[in-house]
């Protein structure tokens, strides 16, 4: 493995662990990937069925654009990683994080019906690269999880094409897929959306706890 290879992954098993403390990644959930080269096109990824509260770098295994295991021994790559590549060509983006929060699972199953939800008014939409203002609209689409991650990957990417200003998507009662044009970006933009999910989510529980209570008095 390369010295890039390396230091990518260290930086991914950092995220990691400080996503475990969050409470983002539970159990075996989450994957995470950071682009090693682009010609020809090579990712360092996550194992299937890592804890990635305790990843080390070593853990890490390199794939190339099918997907195939290039480097990292015998163990298989994340399921997911047919997003992780979609992602990439979409977006062109150097990382991509995919979490499990509470938040996003449960704002995912409300929203499902509106294929999204829009989040704006929070002045942390400026963490967002591209974002200047408070008063822009984010939309964030939902899409139906599937156990076939070909077809899947598909949806993916029409969805990635149909909502091209979108920083993130949301796969339904599953988790956020977030990416960056780099490393530190990605990771900005996972703190930036869990926060902002949050808070979209504690404010609507709140509403609806609120209008019932008012309802009935």
């Amino acid at each position: 493995m390369t010295a890039s290879f390396i230091d990518l992954a260290q930086q991914l098993a950092d995220a990691g662990r400080r996503f475990d403390q969050r409470g983002w990644v539970l159990g075996t959930s989450g994957n995470f990937s950071a682009v090693v080269d682009h010609t020809p096109l090579r990712l360092a990824i996550t194992p299937s069925g890592a804890w990635k509260g305790r990843l080390e770098a070593n853990d890490f295994l390199e794939i190339d654009e099918r997907g195939a295991v290039v480097s990292g021994g015998s163990r298989r790559a994340s399921a997911e990683t047919p997003l992780h590549l979609e992602i990439v060509r979409e977006r062109g983006a150097a990382a991509v994080f995919h979490t499990h929060s509470v938040w996003s699972t449960i704002l995912s199953d409300r929203h499902a019906d509106h294929d999204g939800l829009a989040i704006h008014g929070y002045e942390m939409l400026k963490g967002l690269a591209g974002i200047v203002t408070h008063e822009h609209r984010e939309w964030i689409p939902v899409i139906e999880n599937d156990q076939d991650m070909d077809q899947l990957a598909g949806v993916v990417r029409r969805t990635l094409q149909t909502h091209a200003a979108s920083h993130a998507f949301i796969l339904r009662r599953h988790g956020l897929y977030t990416w960056g044009r780099t490393l530190d970006e990605a990771l900005r933009h996972v703190e930036i959306l869990e926060f902002l999910l949050e808070a979209v989510g504690r404010t609507e529980i709140w509403s609806n706890h609120h209008g019932r209570h008012q309802d009935s008095v």
